[in-house]
């Protein structure tokens, strides 16, 4: 993937930059694999807002994408690369000898023609899929289960992978995108590679349009609205807070409070977090 870069001809397009899609090769999804999905724009079931500041967007058709790479044995052959609007990685279309077509998150590297595979003696190929206990150390992995048969949930965005440390016992030491270092266990299922798209981190939208495309409202400042909407407001001009602290909307401490449970259960398997954790 490379960036594209637009000529300054409006104050929209002065520093806005977007993908080329020259990794693209196929406009339209595989029908069978799309379905609609009902988007809440922030709303519960009552019509009222739970999640600020969502809402609006393009409409998006949803992809089903196979997370779980449970097809043993049989190889897949990489037919098309193609968009995802749901996602900022790309997905790879393939088609199974026995005739099936499924949907996985594209790997770097991974082009047109190119077959992979799931099961667990196999090669240590860019696209296959095995569990963590077969896989060398050192080795980057994405699409990583948290338990095993769940399916993939760790580094799938784009240009995020994982790193295989340590191997010891029922568990397998990774370090995470974000940083951490932690145990999962040696029965989990991972894919070689890195997602691709990496470049996606250098795009700039330009306008704030290109935000409320992606579902997006705007977000005001609690400090400028008024007491009865927010524990910031009120007071006259540019006036503080007027509180010890930050908080939300509702009253809770805000801006650098550290809100994961200190006797959460999954605690025991971090060997070292996350620097803003």
């Amino acid at each position: 993937m490379s960036i594209r870069f637009y000529k300054a001809y409006t104050s929209g397009t002065r520093n806005r930059s977007l993908s080329d899609f020259s990794e693209i090769t196929k406009i339209y999804p595989e029908k069978a694999l799309t379905i609609f999905v009902h988007r809440a724009r922030g709303r519960n079931n009552r019509g009222v807002i739970t999640s600020r500041n969502l809402g609006g967007g393009h409409k998006r058709l949803y992809r089903k994408i196979d997370f779980k790479r449970n097809k043993l044995g049989i190889y897949g052959k990489v037919n098309s690369i193609e968009y995802d609007p749901n996602r900022n990685a790309r997905l790879a279309l393939l088609h199974y000898q026995d005739g099936e077509k499924r949907y996985i998150l594209h790997p770097r590297g991974l082009f047109v023609g190119d077959n992979v595979i799931s099961d667990f003696d196999i090669p240590i190929k860019l696209g296959n899929s095995l569990p963590l206990n077969r896989i060398p150390l050192g080795t980057d992995i994405h699409n990583i289960e948290f338990r095993p048969g769940r399916g993939g949930q760790i580094a799938r965005s784009a240009g995020s992978f994982a790193k295989i440390l340590a191997k010891e016992g029922y568990f397998v030491t990774l370090r995470l995108p974000s940083g951490e270092v932690r145990l999962v266990e040696k029965f989990c299922w991972a894919t070689i590679g890195q997602v691709g798209n990496s470049d996606v981190a250098n795009i700039k939208l330009g306008k704030a349009g290109c935000t409320r495309w992606r579902g997006k409202t705007p977000k005001v400042r609690g400090v400028v609205m008024n007491p009865c909407d927010h524990a910031h407001g009120g007071g006259e001009g540019r006036s503080p807070i007027g509180r010890s602290r930050p908080v939300t909307p509702w009253g809770k401490p805000a801006l650098g409070q550290k809100t994961r449970k200190p006797k959460r259960y999954s605690n025991i398997y971090i060997i070292r977090s996350r620097k803003n954790s």
